[in-house]
């Protein structure tokens, strides 16, 4: 079966995230007073080969431990669906 997995990865709350302060200065400048916080991640989006969702997801999780995310400074999640057939 063919799963495609929706990954988020974004900085941990305790590291300061300066892309996220250049994008806060620039809504600033533009005049948009009204947002408080921002926050840049990776949105990463695969499609796995596996026998069931649990395969897919132990997959996806080795994925993302040992490529995607940098476990020191920044998080995960992500949401596994069956892949649609073209």
């Amino acid at each position: 079966m063919r799963f495609r997995a929706e990954i988020d990865v974004m900085p941990l709350k305790e590291i300061l995230d300066p892309q996220g302060k250049a994008v806060k200065l620039g809504l600033d400048n533009l005049g948009v007073k009204e947002v408080h916080d921002v926050r840049i991640g990776k949105h990463i989006q695969l499609e796995v080969e596996a026998a069931d969702k649990a395969e897919a997801e132990q997959k996806v999780e080795l994925a993302c431990k040992k490529l995607l995310a940098n476990l020191i400074m920044e998080f995960y999640e992500y949401k596994i669906f069956e892949a649609e057939m073209a």
